[in-house]
């Protein structure tokens, strides 16, 4: 009598997993080459990841990797070793932004973070410990987060992964199983498992965006942590809306803009001067530099269970 082996993968089982390979495989291939290493020049030592987003050599990488330095070091994956300057940092979502002085080769496209959802594939690619051009995967295991920063601001619009980070990875590419970035890598949780944070790629489009024009992003500041929310079917058609999510609020900061304007904690937020608000990277933009001082309208679906409309005046984030 023949010896049944108990390790035997169903035929179905191993054409998932390989399935699975070629899709990670496929996604570093696609955006991998356009990852970099980051190495700050002058003041204090320290290095990060980044990855390039035009073939002229813009760069996107952590505000934190940069900090106060002008001049950076980048190697490529390619063996391309140049350096490059800061165009301009955001602390308030961790991005920074990098001009090299030659073109780095390979880049990659900021993909729609408004089309993830929780389950879906997350793969980072960057130089954790010195590791160069680590590939970890995982899951989006949460969407629209806020959380604090090491110095204390509040960064919006963050994914919540179980992809594997590092110090090291901040910078990297958080990469969809399609080949889009749909995330910059920014912190991971110490003590966790498994818990790990990227900022979502609109917003950081916007932020690049904004730096490009101005070399800095002028944001009205209201004082609020939020997450995005499914918003159900009901409270939408009471209030004219046709949008399946909103941001819920989650903290707010005190004597800030929104705790004298009248919002509480579990408020849905739904518009702001009535354009609909489905996620945390809508409030980002619509709360620009063109709002600080000016009367805001946000239409809420309070924890009362009552629709409400409040005016807020946003005021300038203080550096």
């Amino acid at each position: 009598m023949g010896i049944i082996d108990g390790n035997i993968v169903s035929a179905d089982e191993a054409e998932l997993t390989d399935v699975y390979s070629r899709t990670i495989a496929g996604a570093v291939d696609l955006v991998g080459p356009a990852v970099s290493r980051i190495e700050r020049i002058g003041g204090r030592g320290g290095h990060g990841s980044g990855f390039a987003i035009s073939p002229d050599g813009l760069i996107v990488t952590n505000n934190h990797v940069v900090e106060d330095a002008r001049t950076v070091r980048i190697k490529t994956a390619e063996g391309l070793t140049t350096e490059g300057r800061v165009l301009g940092r955001d602390p308030d979502t961790d991005i920074a932004l990098i001009r090299a002085n030659t073109s780095v080769g390979s880049w990659a496209r900021l993909g729609d973070s408004k089309r993830l959802r929780r389950g879906h594939i997350a793969v980072a690619i960057g130089n954790p410990l010195g590791f160069e051009w680590t590939v970890t995967a995982g899951i989006i295991s949460a969407l629209g987060r806020s959380m604090r920063a090491s110095n204390g601001r509040l960064i919006d619009d963050v994914i919540q992964t179980d992809a594997a980070l590092n110090p090291g990875n901040s910078g990297g590419p958080l990469v969809s199983s399609n080949g889009e970035i749909i995330g910059v890598n920014t912190a991971v949780i110490r003590g966790a498992q498994s818990i790990a944070f990227a900022v979502a790629s609109n917003t950081a489009n916007y932020v690049v965006s904004e730096l490009l024009r101005f070399g800095r992003v002028r944001r009205g500041y209201v004082g609020i942590a939020a997450d995005t929310v499914d918003l159900h079917r009901r409270i939408a058609l009471n209030a004219g809306l046709q949008q399946t999510t909103s941001v819920r609020i989650r903290r707010i900061e005190p004597d800030s803009p929104a705790q004298l304007g009248g919002l509480q904690e579990g408020d849905l937020v739904l518009a702001i001067n009535g354009t609909a608000v489905t996620g945390i990277d809508d409030v980002v933009k619509l709360l620009d530099g063109d709002r600080i001082g000016q009367e805001t309208e946000f239409l809420v679906f309070s924890v009362y269970g009552t629709l409400e409309r409040k005016t807020l005046i946003p005021s300038a984030r203080l550096s």
